[in-house]
């Protein structure tokens, strides 16, 4: 019985920034212990010299023991494979950048994929491999973020620390503490499970914010709000990486509540084109579609992010040709904060 003063130690050898932040990494534990639920991925950012690797470290063994660790980011998709099976939970650490390849592989290891390879020394013998885990991270900043993988991401920012310790007396005292958290932890999981709460039916990753809103069942501590918060920062991010997002937004802008545009898609192509370049003929920044079919691709990993902001994409058909349809809803979105306030 350790009256929950295990969650006051980790929050205290932990440098979060918020409140917030510390209710959504008490989810992302919570969460991990549950292995038939997808968690999003925790993304420790923060200053140089705010902890995060350390911090990371303090999270992953509280799960794997003291012999957890973080990893480098894989190269390729075999390395990758070998990483996840090297534990329960995937620690990747300082990531500077993420190529598209290494976006979508961190997507399929929080919702999960299969592998079929040959196995070695046969001619055509094969064998698969599934895998699902919980994913961590930690960098300063990793550039353009990706829609589908903002939508798998758990942001948790950490401070400076005011005063400096040594490794040896800080993972002394963390050691020393790690059983009383670990049950502090367990104590919290049999009452968060026990809650009753209803799921929130417009997020992507529906059992974490199910998780959040039985740990706010359980706690009071406004869990579903601070990652409802935490997706909307998210969306902004991907918003201010990604000029044609930009752009339609700003195209959208002009057109009234509660009507659509409906145009080709070469047709929509000439046009954010023009109004990106404008008056002055700026060029085209590297990565602007080409044509009107990467512009539709385009658009289709957008389509969240831009909904979240109030502009709809759909596509549909006519007699002669397809079109894409761009159009704002009579009634603006609510606010997350407000609507978690309802």
């Amino acid at each position: 019985d350790t009256n929950g003063k295990g969650i006051d130690l980790l929050m205290r050898l932990c440098n979060f920034a918020t409140a917030e932040t510390e209710c959504l990494a008490i989810a992302w534990l919570i969460g991990c212990l549950g292995p038939s639920v997808p968690v999003p991925a925790p993304f420790l950012t923060g200053p140089q010299g705010a902890g995060k690797s350390t911090g990371g470290r303090m999270l992953v063994r509280i799960i794997e023991g003291m012999t957890g660790d973080l990893r480098r980011a894989p190269n390729d998709e075999e390395n990758l494979t070998t990483t996840v099976a090297a534990g329960w939970v995937t620690a990747l650490d300082n990531l500077s950048h993420l190529t598209p390849a290494l976006s979508d592989a961190m997507c399929r290891i929080v919702t999960g994929a299969e592998d079929v390879k040959r196995a070695l020394f046969t001619d055509g013998d094969v064998f698969r491999v599934g895998y699902r885990r919980p994913l961590l991270l930690t960098g300063i900043d990793v550039g353009v973020i990706r829609p589908d993988l903002a939508e798998r991401l758990l942001p948790l920012r950490l401070e400076r620390p005011k005063v400096r310790r040594t490794e040896d007396e800080l993972w002394a005292e963390y050691a020393e503490a790690l059983p009383v958290i670990l049950g502090s932890l367990l104590d919290l999981t049999v009452k968060v499970r026990a809650a009753e709460a209803e799921t929130p039916t417009d997020l992507r990753m529906a059992d974490f914010a199910h998780l959040c809103a039985q740990l706010d069942a359980a706690t009071g501590l406004g869990a579903l709000a601070a990652y409802r918060a935490s997706l909307d920062d998210l969306n902004d991010d991907v918003i201010e990486g990604d000029l044609l997002a930009q752009t339609v937004l700003k195209h959208a802008a002009g057109i009234e509540p509660g009507t659509e545009q409906r145009m080709t898609s070469a047709e929509w192509l000439h046009c954010l084109t023009g109004l990106y370049t404008g008056e002055d003929f700026r060029p085209l920044p590297k990565g602007w579609p080409t044509t009107g079919k990467v512009l539709s691709d385009r658009l289709k990993r957008l389509q969240p992010t831009l909904a979240a902001r109030g502009v709809l994409v759909d596509w549909g058909r006519t007699n002669t040709a397809r079109y894409i349809e761009i159009a704002r809803p009579s009634t603006a979105p609510v606010p997350p904060e407000q609507e978690a306030a309802f």
